[in-house]
């Protein structure tokens, strides 16, 4: 079901605005009460610091607080002075009770509480430590002490501050109650939630007729593209709008036309293009890998040719016997190459279906000793301690050639990558009608996320490992290609010390 952009601007507004009041709603209900709190807090302790000032300039002028309200305890009597005002606002204004009483003769100097009695005998127990009152500190400071307390009588909460002035003869307690900020509350939210739903109805409704203006181009320029998308080229936008759309839409017929002139030419010319691109890329790859795999499996040879000349070269073989052995190493060596780059012709026919594998019986115990004996000098230069018990013969159906080569990659693999004890193990289990190969060498440990990866041609996990050692990333792929023409399965896993190697082959002397 397509979904319309108008009625998603609505939906949005919608969310955004609900968002807005409950977020509004909430603050109120969260925030407002202790906003309100702090508000008296700082007018209770303004309120303090004031009349404390008032009353140490009376003394230091040589009289009392109680001559400023003429010894009368009524804020409304006689002329007001300073500190009556004061009194007056705070009780006018901020809904706070004051009650100021002389510490010394016990008696009370002004008040503006209805019952000054009963808020001068709560002093006196505040002041005594009798406290009967349900109550909370909130700030506690040399002279005085703020608190909110609960009044079992009104079943009110108030917040109070009592204490001395900084004469230390003069009481004072101030009082407010708090009930009328969570009726304030309540009443702000609900005119709130009156006022937030008919302003989201009668804007949801406005948002919803004025988005027609701007969805309409939308919707034909929708509708356009989607008949150019089926090629046809002559549906034309004609709106008259100078704006962005109207910008778009002309954009778009001009799209339209160049469109027609030219896909006709490119639909003749990439038939001719993609096949012969086919071709190139076919070849390429082709081209890449035969090169890539001949020069990779193509260094062991080498290598041993070039260390046994040398070792003619500089006299190492002295006598006939010696140097014969060498000469058939070379020329065993350069019977290997000729073989081996025939095989990767054949490898690369076979990874584009065009070779077959050639099964025979063979002793794989004898195949894997003679490709320890051919890689002697590698071993003694790694200084790699092979372990292999060739007990008995142990026959499978195999391409003989093939399975070599991939016996040859997993010992030239795990020499490259000895570590530790430098141990490399090779095993040979008959498992019913297969036989299982592993070759395992001590070492690091593959990443795991990387073990699917290593048997992608190139691919190389250390790459500053392998170009140490000349590894191009050929030798693991060749093995795939000869496993799967097998049908067999192969694959590596990481060991307490190690990695091992494993390839599974047919042990059944009937097809």
């Amino acid at each position: 079901m397509r979904q319309s952009i108008r009625g998603r601007f609505t939906l949005i507004f919608i969310g955004l605005m609900a968002i807005i009041l409950m977020g509004i709603w909430s603050i109120n209900n969260l925030m407002l009460e202790s906003f309100y709190i702090d508000q008296k807090v700082s007018a209770l302790k303004l309120a303090y610091d004031r009349m404390d000032f008032l009353v140490m300039e009376s003394l230091e002028n040589g009289r009392t607080i109680g001559d400023e309200f003429d010894g009368s305890s009524s804020l409304d009597s006689g002329e007001q002075t300073e500190a009556g005002e004061l009194l007056k606002k705070l009780n006018d204004t901020y809904n706070i009770m004051t009650v100021i009483v002389d510490g010394i003769n016990d008696k009370v100097i002004v008040s503006s509480a209805r019952d000054a009695k009963f808020m001068l005998d709560k002093a006196r127990q505040y002041i005594l430590g009798e406290n009967n009152h349900r109550a909370d500190t909130i700030e506690e400071a040399e002279n005085y002490t703020i608190q909110k307390t609960y009044d079992a009588r009104s079943r009110t909460f108030y917040l109070e501050c009592w204490g001395f002035y900084s004469d230390n003869n003069t009481i004072f307690i101030m009082s407010t109650p708090l009930e009328s900020i969570r009726e304030s509350v309540d009443l702000s939210n609900r005119f709130l939630a009156y006022v937030g739903i008919v302003a989201l109805v009668f804007s949801s409704v406005i948002v919803y007729f004025t988005t027609k203006r701007i969805t309409s181009p939308i919707l034909k320029l929708a509708n356009i593209s989607e008949r150019m998308s089926g090629l046809d080229f002559d549906v034309k936008y004609e709106g008259k709008s100078i704006d962005e759309i109207g910008v778009l839409g002309n954009n778009m017929n001009r799209l339209s036309d160049k469109l027609k002139e030219t896909i006709g030419e490119l639909k003749s010319a990439n038939n001719e293009l993609q096949k012969d691109i086919e071709e190139k890329i076919q070849i390429d790859e082709m081209r890449k890998d035969f090169i890539a795999n001949v020069s990779h499996e193509l260094k062991t040879p080498i290598a041993l040719i070039q260390g046994y000349a040398e070792g003619l070269t500089e006299g190492m073989a002295e006598d006939e016997e010696s140097r014969n052995y060498y000469c058939e190493v070379i020329m065993d060596e350069a019977n290997k190459m000729n073989k081996m780059v025939r095989q990767l012709l054949t490898l690369t026919a076979l990874e584009f279906g065009n070779d077959q594998v050639t099964l025979e019986r063979f002793d794989v115990v004898e195949l894997i000793q003679g490709v320890l004996s051919a890689s002697g000098i590698m071993i003694q230069q790694k200084n790699a301690k092979i372990q292999f018990d060739g007990g008995h013969p142990v026959y499978v159906w195999a391409d003989e050639f093939k399975i070599e080569e991939v016996i040859t990659n997993f010992v030239s693999n795990a020499l490259n990558h000895l570590d530790g004890e430098r141990v490399i193990r090779i095993d040979v289990q008959e498992l019913g009608d297969n036989v299982k190969v592993t070759v395992k060498n001590t070492g690091d440990h593959i990443p795991e996320n990387e073990l699917p990866n290593i048997w992608v041609k190139f691919y190389k996990v250390d790459k500053a490992r392998t170009r140490e050692y000349g590894g191009s990333g050929i030798g693991l792929s060749i093995v795939k290609a000869i496993m799967d023409s097998h049908h067999k399965e192969y694959g590596v896993q990481n060991v307490e010390d190690g990695v091992e190697f494993w390839i599974m082959l047919d042990s059944k002397d009937s097809f």
